[in-house]
């Protein structure tokens, strides 16, 4: 049985920094995270561990420094943070900051915008956040399209974490669906989940089994069991290597690895050693 890494997989370098940014600012002093900062329990544990805390709501802030996640938040949350006289620390990816401003640019410019991403994800209410409430759509699927109005100018934007090809479907049920209207497409879907999507097909496709790690409520990870279990039948999300079973691997020759970008290094490789454990007691078996 061979191992077969996606070329591209695990943290990016905007959760990374984000994560390193938070230990920083612990060692200084008390700290509080808007939400998770990433979307993976391992490391929610290790923030955990130093003492930071965590809220959803500015007003539940208890220590002098805030920080953002690696989502965004929007200006208008921002602006109640430092009213209330809070240090903030911004953690957003450079990333998010570019999605960030092709809304504001997109809505500036007339035109309704329409984000594809999940509608109660952090990182698209941040993305909605400073738009007028009936500026807006969130779209994820096909229905939620044909459930759209009408607009002259339609403004279309991605959560980062968005499978292209999904965002492309989408975009193109847009245009047929309002045939008259000017659709303004602004591509913000990031480079590392491109490079992570892309590595995972090439990778499903050799594999007999595929193994994603990362968080389960972690989008990106979702998306790429999503996207490989288009090209392999027999895939499985997990979390650490505890999750991993020994019947997932009966008679696989490559086993494809691919994790989600807040999933720490330590983490995929404990689930490799797990997973060529498993393969010794094959053979010893068999």
């Amino acid at each position: 049985m061979r191992i077969l890494r996606a070329a591209h997989l695990g943290m990016c370098f905007g959760v990374r920094d984000a994560i390193a940014l938070a230990l920083e600012h612990a060692d200084a002093g008390p700290l509080t995270i808007l939400g998770d900062l990433v979307h993976n329990p391992t490391v929610l544990g290790a923030l955990h561990a130093k003492g930071i805390a965590v809220v959803q709501d500015v007003a539940d802030v208890k220590t002098p420094t805030l920080m953002v996640t690696a989502h965004g938040t929007s200006e208008r949350t921002l602006a109640r943070t430092r009213a209330l006289g809070l240090t903030v620390v911004e953690a957003t990816c450079p990333l998010v900051h570019v999605a960030h401003r092709a809304v504001t640019s997109l809505a500036l410019r007339g035109y309704h915008v329409v984000i594809v991403g999940q509608r109660d994800h952090v990182e698209v209410r941040g993305l909605t956040g400073d738009l007028d409430r009936d500026g807006f759509n969130v779209v994820l699927e096909d229905d939620d399209v044909l459930a759209l109005e009408e607009h002259p100018r339609i403004g279309v934007a991605a959560q980062t974490t968005q499978p292209v090809g999904k965002v492309r479907h989408l975009v193109a049920l847009i245009r047929r669906r309002f045939p008259q209207s000017d659709v303004c497409v602004i591509d913000t879907v990031c480079k590392p989940t491109k490079e992570r999507q892309s590595a995972a097909i090439e990778m499903a496709r050799q594999a007999d089994v595929v193994v994603v790690v990362g968080g389960r409520s972690s989008n990106n990870t979702r998306e790429l069991a999503q996207t490989c279990a288009r090209y392999c039948a027999r895939v499985h999300h997990v979390q650490t290597d505890a999750d991993v079973r020994p019947e997932w691997f009966g008679a696989a020759e490559i086993v494809g690895l691919t994790a989600g970008t807040s999933t720490p290094d330590a983490v995929i490789d404990r689930v490799e050693t797990r997973i060529r454990q498993v393969e010794a007691q094959i053979e010893v078996i068999g």
